[in-house]
């Protein structure tokens, strides 16, 4: 068999190279860890900080007559599926449901406090901006639809699954009272705080704003 010209080598040789190059990024795909979901991105510090030049504080308002059943959760998202379960799913890596929607298997990282859990039951669904805080600061003269909307919001960053004591620690605390304990999310939980007070028109009072401006200029 006659050789190649050294033109037909050479190009064949950058054949072989460029279908090895493509095995190896293929290969590097089908390997990479799932990409960790979480909540809608929330505006950028500098919008945030934008809008709270605009906020007038207001003294927060009474919680009388507040329930939780005012603000009806959590409310059917597609076929058995949930608010929650919906939650759970996003923002865990392989999470596997059975027919109830109900997730079986996965894992899931709280950014709060930067805890891994595998088992759903470990797992709470904050409400970014807690519900009893909304009442206080302007949902109390919502009708009760429009506190669906906000209970239930999965188009801001609104909710988000995190270690069940931690949430339960939050309570219904806002930003000047409580933030992550893990420092490197509060710039994040600080956006989407102002996010979503931002978008509903909930109002803030004077410590709140103190709290989320002092976070924000250090982002």
């Amino acid at each position: 068999m006659s050789a190649l010209p050294t033109s037909k080598l050479y190009a064949r040789r950058l054949g072989m190279l460029a279908s090895v190059a493509a095995l190896a990024a293929l290969t590097s795909l089908v390997n990479a860890p799932a990409a960790q979901a979480a909540p809608p991105t929330p505006i950028s510090a500098a919008e945030a900080r934008a809008y709270l030049a605009t906020v007038t504080p207001r003294a927060e308002g009474s919680s009388s007559g507040y329930s939780r059943d005012l603000f009806p959760h959590w409310s059917t998202v597609s076929g058995t599926c949930n608010t929650r379960e919906t939650v759970l799913k996003r923002d865990g890596v392989n999470v596997v449901t059975d027919s109830s929607c109900a997730s079986v298997s996965g894992s899931w990282y709280s950014e709060y406090d930067g805890a891994t859990w595998t088992a759903a039951s470990d797992l709470d669904i904050d409400h970014v901006v807690a519900l009893s805080e909304a009442w206080r600061s302007g949902a109390s003269s919502w009708t009760t639809s429009k506190r669906q909307q906000f209970a239930n919001d999965l188009t801001r960053p609104q909710l988000i699954a995190v270690t069940d004591n931690v949430n339960q620690a939050k309570g219904d605390l806002d930003p000047a009272e409580w933030m992550p304990s893990r420092t490197a999310y509060r710039c994040t939980y600080a956006r989407m705080w102002v996010h979503v007070k931002q978008y509903w028109g909930l109002s803030m009072d004077s410590a709140e704003k103190t709290a989320l401006v002092n976070t924000l200029n250090g982002c």
